[in-house]
C-alpha cells in the first residue's frame, strides 16, 4: 500500500491535500488541511477537487489554510530522523548468549526480569519470559 494517501474522488489518483469534513447539524462543509490520520467520514481531495468544491443549495463552505502543494518533509523531520538513527546506532546491546553478571540480576526475586530470545526468523524474534 502507497504511504501517500490519495484523493477520494472516483477514478482521480492524484495525491490528496485536503480534508472534507461535512457538519450535518450547521449544513456546513469545512475544507482544511490534510488530516493526520484518514477518517472513515471524512474525504481526502487532492489540490483540483478541492479548489472545485461547491456545496448544496443552503449549505455554507468553510476553507480554512491549505497547502495546495506537494507535501514534502521539512528540515525538521529529517534532522529528528538523523538524530534517531544516530541514537539507535549508539545504544549498545546485549548479546542474548552471553553469560550474564551476578549483579545484572533484576528483580526483588532475584530473577532476570528482561526476556531471552530463544528464535530468530528474518525480523521477527521468539522471547522466552522470566518464569512466573
Amino acid at each position: 500500500m502507497s504511504p501517500v494517501r490519495r484523493c477520494s474522488r472516483t477514478a482521480c489518483g492524484r495525491p490528496a491535500v485536503a480534508t472534507l469534513t461535512y457538519v450535518y447539524a450547521d449544513s456546513t462543509a469545512v475544507l482544511g488541511p490534510l488530516a493526520t490520520y484518514a477518517e472513515p467520514h471524512c474525504y481526502d481531495l487532492c489540490s483540483e477537487h478541492s479548489e472545485r468544491l461547491t456545496a448544496p443549495r443552503g449549505w455554507e463552505v468553510v476553507r480554512l489554510a491549505v497547502d495546495t502543494g506537494p507535501a514534502r518533509p521539512s528540515g525538521d523531520d529529517l534532522e529528528a530522523l538523523a538524530n534517531a538513527v544516530r541514537e539507535a546506532a549508539r545504544t549498545p546491546r546485549r548479546d542474548p548468549s552471553a553469560a550474564l553478571p551476578s549483579d545484572a540480576v533484576g528483580g526483588p526475586d532475584g530473577r532476570d526480569s528482561d526476556p531471552m530470545e530463544v528464535a530468530r526468523r528474518g525480523h521477527l524474534r521468539v522471547l522466552k519470559s522470566p518464569e512466573p
